[in-house]
């Protein structure tokens, strides 16, 4: 008679709460691996607040498909060995389906061969090139290609009828890929690089190279880093005298290098996502509903406004949500997903993956700002 209760108790259990009930509660695991400490903090902290903000408002609304999300987030301080460690612990103990970030290019670069081998999604926020050229069937980005950056800049400068420029490269992953960009692109635009320098993420003072640059017959100076780096760049340009024109990359589009930089920063001009110049935009600009709506939300609950980079996890956070609307709920239907998703609206500009392009972005998705005072001013 015992033996009876307990099958009819367990039998009724069965139907009140079945296994697939009980399995579909269960949250959503994504990884996320940012910078939130050490020298590109600046960075990964707006990212890191912005995945979490976008994850809370999306389990506000119900979460996905009525299962919460929980975001399982690392500091990397940006270091590709800490990455690469973390990821494991992503991967192995927190058993996400996916992960975002890291930051850096060369922190990208070194977590990705842990990503391909275990099949997990990582959509990248780095904008080096070689993350996602090759093509790999896990590595995605949302960071606008640097190769797009170097365009852009370079159909400025054609414009004004520049053909001499000097480059000025980080000598990190970053700067490396820019560096390269650079060199391969210029000639299409007629352009010939008069001086090819370096300077060391941690160097101080970058007077030896620019008292070189200006020795030369250099027109115009591209400095590619992202801070303090290119803060320091530009403050030294002013201390020589230099009046030639100063193009940052991306790589600083935020308030902390004209912070930095100071009264040097006015008159340089630069590449960036559109999310800084959000008001500045028409109204028919397809991207400005959910650019606005990031700079206000990210403004609300953290005081100060969104920015370029957060914005690339913004998009992260989303298209992996668009992969897990369609029902995709396993790494591999998650990648598979992400190959479909096109004409996204997000942060960084229209997204359309495909099996042949993984960060899915245009130049378009830049636009060329110049700092006036202590403010971004689009720039026709």
């Amino acid at each position: 008679m015992k033996t009876r209760v307990i099958r009819y108790t367990a039998l009724l259990l069965a139907l009140l709460f079945p296994v697939g009930a009980a399995i579909a509660a269960e949250p959503i695991k994504i990884g996320a691996l940012f910078s939130v400490t050490g020298p590109p903090s600046f960075l990964g902290e707006p990212e890191r607040n912005t995945a979490q903000m976008t994850v809370d408002e999306i389990n506000k609304a119900g979460g996905i498909k009525g299962r919460q999300v929980e975001l399982v987030v690392y500091d990397t301080t940006g270091d590709p060995t800490k990455a690469v460690q973390l990821a494991t612990k992503l991967i192995k103990d927190d058993k996400v389906v996916a992960i975002i970030g890291p930051r850096t290019t060369g922190e990208t670069m070194a977590v990705k061969p842990i990503t391909e081998k275990e099949q997990i999604p990582l959509i990248s926020c780095a904008a080096g090139s070689k993350i996602t050229d090759p093509i790999h069937p896990c590595t995605f980005k949302t960071a606008q290609n640097d190769t797009l950056a170097v365009e852009r800049i370079y159909e400025h400068l054609q414009k004004r009828k520049i053909t001499k420029v000097a480059i000025l490269t980080v000598s990190d992953g970053f700067g490396a890929s820019g560096r390269e960009q650079l060199k391969n692109h210029a000639a299409k635009y007629g352009i010939t690089l008069t001086v090819d320098d370096t300077f060391g993420p941690k160097d101080t003072d970058m007077t030896a190279q620019l008292t070189k640059i200006r020795g030369s017959d250099a027109e115009a100076i591209i400095c590619w880093g992202t801070n303090p780096g290119p803060a320091l760049v530009a403050k030294n340009v002013r201390q020589l005298g230099i009046k030639l024109p100063l193009f940052m990359s991306h790589g600083v589009s935020s308030k902390k290098f004209i912070e930095l930089a100071g009264e040097a920063a006015e008159g340089v001009i630069l590449p960036t996502g559109r999310v800084i110049v959000a008001e500045q935009l028409p109204d028919s600009d397809p991207q400005k509903k959910a650019l606005m709506t990031y700079v206000m939300n990210y403004k609300q609950r953290y005081g100060v406004e969104g920015d370029h980079f957060g914005g690339h996890a913004w998009d992260a956070v989303m298209l992996l949500k668009k992969a897990l609307d369609e029902g995709a709920d396993t790494p591999a239907a998650i990648r598979d997903q992400l190959d479909k998703i096109t004409h996204f609206a997000g942060i960084g500009g229209v997204f359309s993956f495909s099996a042949a392009d993984h960060c899915g972005l245009s130049k378009d998705a830049f636009v060329l700002v110049e700092i006036k005072n202590k403010n971004w001013v689009l720039v026709n």
